[in-house]
């Protein structure tokens, strides 16, 4: 059994989050106190109040840390969505939903107090200039990145750049015993939001979609055309644990599949302002089967692709009941770098249905609410799930759907893992796994070379001396996990980050996903004969 004691239940995605208010201006002296409070605005009393922290408080105080409490107190009374998003992490965010950035484009770890690559990746300028997996990465124009403990932040610092600017990179390869010089320009490196895309049967196509990012609809479009060209003529949409993005991404992968003039969605504003959005002509799979899978985790766009395509009758939607986030944001910037995204707007699926769950109990509660789906039964039996009579509407073809607390699927599919396979998928599916197999690959890496995934995927297998040392491993690093009861899960687990390392994302999900319960019924719906009318 496990026995680091706290059971690691799936986290909810919030990284979807929507955000707030701003507090700015500046400060008169010349007033009194008595004027402040009783004739300026509530911003100035806020900013009055810094200030006078600033420049009379007997002790040195951090005043950004105490305007950063206050604008994340200020949002957190508003709803659990309208957050804060400092200057030091506006950057990362915003690139990730950009969706690319400009480096050298490495997957990299450090080890042994050196920059290890564990992969370069694909798009990016390394694989052009001979960069391989396994290589140290010494010097970067003249700054040494090994022997000395470096944050990720300063070794990404070094790494990344302007676009087209030149970078000399000194290389240890420690398969051919040799130091490299490696010269190569810092290019625009994407960052995938389409996980995997491939064949499930000669007819029934699989894409998955991890967010909603700038980039998505084009990689979801890439990944369809692909997918017609290798005979598909059904799609299996994986939104899965996708905790959502930009409004406008979702609308676009839902044209894809519904008629011209249908509406997506609409959505109306705190004036009663409605915006209407509808299909165009462009949708290339309009009259394919799609089936769209959700769970628990899949928020925001995920939850507008799939409320759309139920509402319009159109496909079919597999899986357990979603997130229940149904609040628009738009990201402010506040003049220093620093942003809210704040919620404008709630959206409404076709039916007029709105998907949000009830916040009115504060944001707290309103995630232990969600918590309660993993002891409340509803994750298992979709007998469990409990909607207000008011919250029923009808699709023109009569189906009955509902409101409020997410979109509940067609075809339900139970939650299969118990708590204790809960958190042993964490933990496999973590760093710590990766940097487990990162290790038996810079000693085994040649065993790999000559072979094609495909190779890979049928003829390679886990043994138990591989077995025995990941033990040992998790051992060392207090983690005691019961052989006899997670063998079968910990050898797919570490066949499928073996696949990742050695060739790609895409790898990865498929051999992780191919004993998938969810995906299994897809399948197993997709080849179902059509009723005949008697």
């Amino acid at each position: 059994m496990l026995k680091k004691r706290k059971y690691l239940l799936p986290l909810v995605i919030a990284v979807s989050v929507g955000l707030g208010i701003f507090i700015g201006g500046k400060l008169n002296f010349n007033d009194t106190p008595e004027k402040l409070f009783t004739t300026n605005s509530k911003k100035d009393k806020l900013n009055r109040l810094i200030d006078y922290i600033d420049y009379e408080y007997v002790d040195e105080v951090n005043t950004d840390s105490i305007v950063d409490v206050t604008v994340n107190n200020i949002l957190d009374k508003l709803d659990p969505h309208s957050v804060y998003i400092p200057k030091q992490e506006a950057g990362r965010i915003a690139e990730n939903m950009k969706g690319d950035f400009v480096g050298v484009g490495i997957s990299f770890r450090m080890y042994r107090d050196t920059l290890a690559v564990v992969r370069p990746l694909e798009g990016g300028p390394s694989i052009e200039a001979g960069i391989k997996a396994g290589d140290r990465i010494l010097v970067a124009d003249g700054d040494t990145l090994y022997g000395r403990e470096l944050s990720n932040e300063t070794i990404i610092s070094k790494l990344k750049g302007q676009e087209d600017s030149k970078v000399t990179l000194k290389v240890y390869r420690p398969s051919e015993d040799k130091t490299l010089t490696v010269k190569l320009n810092r290019s625009r490196v994407p960052i995938r939001s389409v996980d995997a895309f491939y064949m499930l049967t000669p007819e029934l196509g699989y894409i998955r979609v991890n967010r909603f990012a700038e980039t998505t609809y084009e990689e979801f479009r890439s990944a369809l055309m692909s997918l017609k060209k290798q005979g598909m003529k059904k799609l299996a949409l994986d939104l899965r644990d996708n905790p959502g993005g930009y409004l406008g991404i979702a609308e676009e992968i839902a044209d894809e599949f519904l008629e011209d003039d249908k509406l997506i969605l609409f959505t109306k504003n705190k004036s009663g302002a409605i915006e209407r959005s509808f299909a165009t002509r462009k949708g290339s799979f309009e009259n394919n089967e799609v089936y769209v899978m959700i769970n628990e985790k899949s928020a925001s766009a995920s939850e507008i692709v799939a409320g759309a395509l139920q509402d319009n009758d159109r496909g079919t939607i597999v899986g357990r009941r979603s997130f229940g986030k149904g609040l628009v944001q738009r990201e402010m910037g506040l003049g220093d770098g620093s942003s809210v995204r704040l919620t404008v707007s709630r959206y409404y699926t076709p039916t007029g249905r709105s998907i949000q769950r009830s916040y009115e109990d504060g944001t707290d509660a309103y995630y232990e609410k969600f918590y309660d789906r993993y002891n409340n039964g509803e994750l298992r039996s979709p007998d469990s799930i409990k909607v207000a009579d008011s919250l029923v509407f009808r699709t023109p073809k009569g189906k009955v759907v509902y409101g409020g607390g997410g979109i509940i699927p067609d075809i339900f599919v139970p939650l299969q893992e118990s708590k204790e396979e809960s958190f042993l998928n964490a933990i496999l599916e973590s760093g710590f796994v990766s940097r487990f197999i990162f290790e038996y690959l810079d000693e085994n890496r040649e065993k790999y070379e000559d072979l094609s995934f495909e190779e890979f995927a049928e003829n390679v297998d886990v043994d138990n001396n591989l077995i025995d040392r990941f033990t040992i491993y998790a051992d060392e690093l207090n983690f005691q996990i019961d052989m006899d009861k997670y063998d079968e899960n910990l050898r797919h687990h570490l066949k499928a980050t073996i696949a990742e390392q050695l060739y790609g994302k895409n790898a990865y999900e498929r051999l992780l996903r191919k004993d998938d319960e969810m995906i299994r019924k897809v399948v197993e719906l997709s080849e179902r004969k059509p009723e005949l009318n008697p």
